[in-house]
């Protein structure tokens, strides 16, 4: 399949307007911590790779990281979750102000722990992976102060993005809230669906599941992919029982090295195959997808055009290790390569 185009003026003109954009990211909230060093030997205590330590690096991860694709992108994000007071709320905080993510929504929650996702990473493949972090749905008065905060801050914003990563801010009575707030106001409402985690996902504006969510969020097995998306009978009949069923603006099915498939409501669905020319790490590339589009329908962009403009965006972090960003000039870069 042939990439569609979108023409490097226009792309130019969207990263313009996107520097004018004010977009909200609620959710949850967590610190990626980088282990990194070789291993050239086996434990004797215990058949397990002995890792020799060479550094460690920190990036803000789920709904941090959303946010900090934005900034990347020259958008000026406000980041709403819930922390707790520890030395990785601190670590994360100071993260998201280096790269020019308004903290302001970030509320502390004494009782509940910062999640840290600690990979240990040896001749840049990942070896484990160690979580530390509270998973229970937060305090219904923390939750209904996180709402407070974030509504105060809806005028002027051009869209809203949740990061659900089934850590607790994102409840039903949360996502209700805002989906009517945001509905009277005439906001975008972008949400990446975590189907482990059964919410209610009527009427978003935007949903983006990976193939193997989208088909648990239908309640379907799937059965082998096609090598044409657009010949894909269960693909399609996924997307066809998700808008029916969720109601949304917009459905955007990521297919790691198949691309994307966008699906709305009374129209064909539009593929979009992958910009990708090597794929290190995977990790995040979700968040630049759901970043990256929201952000170009804010600036303007049909959404063929965001879908296009996301692809490109998500090529260019699976290039990178580790949760990583696209910055304009290498978005531009992606373009360019296309063409030439």
């Amino acid at each position: 399949m042939k990439s569609p185009v979108l023409p490097l003026p226009r792309v130019r003109h969207l990263l313009d307007s996107a520097s004018r954009n004010r977009l909200l990211v609620a959710g949850d909230l967590m610190l990626d911590q980088f282990i990194w060093g070789s291993v050239s030997r086996i434990s004797p205590e215990a058949p397990v790779p002995v890792l020799d330590f060479s550094r460690e690096s920190y990036m803000p991860g789920g709904a941090a990281n959303v946010a900090r694709n934005l900034s990347a992108l020259g958008a000026k994000p406000v980041i709403f979750g819930a922390v707790g007071r520890d030395a990785a709320a601190n670590k994360l905080r100071v993260l998201l102000e280096e790269q020019q993510v308004d903290c302001g929504g970030l509320l502390t929650v004494p009782a509940r722990h910062t999640s840290i996702k600690t990979r240990i990473i040896a001749h840049q493949q990942q070896v484990v992976r160690v979580d530390r972090e509270t998973r229970a749905d937060l305090e219904p008065r923390a939750s209904a102060r996180l709402l407070a905060a974030l509504e105060a801050r809806l005028a002027d914003v051009d869209a809203v993005i949740v990061g659900d990563y089934g850590k607790g801010v994102v409840t039903q009575p949360f996502l209700n809230h805002l989906k009517q707030v945001c509905r009277a106001r005439g906001i975008w409402l972008s949400l990446d669906p975590k189907p482990v985690h059964h919410l209610d996902l009527k009427g978003l504006s935007l949903i983006t599941p990976n193939r193997k969510e989208a088909f648990e969020l239908a309640g379907l097995a799937d059965s082998g992919r096609s090598a044409d998306p657009l010949q894909d009978a269960a693909l399609l009949r996924v997307a066809d029982q998700l808008l029916a069923e969720l109601q949304p603006a917009l459905l955007l099915i990521t297919l790691g090295d198949q691309g994307m498939l966008l699906c709305q409501r009374g129209q064909k669905p539009f593929c979009i195959p992958t910009v990708a020319q090597e794929v290190f790490d995977v990790s995040g590339a979700g968040d630049t997808v759901i970043a990256s589009f929201t952000l170009a329908v804010a600036a303007g962009a049909s959404p063929v055009e965001a879908a296009i403009f996301s692809n490109h965006a998500a090529g260019v972090v699976v290039g990178k290790v580790g949760t990583a960003t696209v910055t304009p000039a290498e978005l531009l870069a992606s373009f360019q390569k296309i063409r030439s």
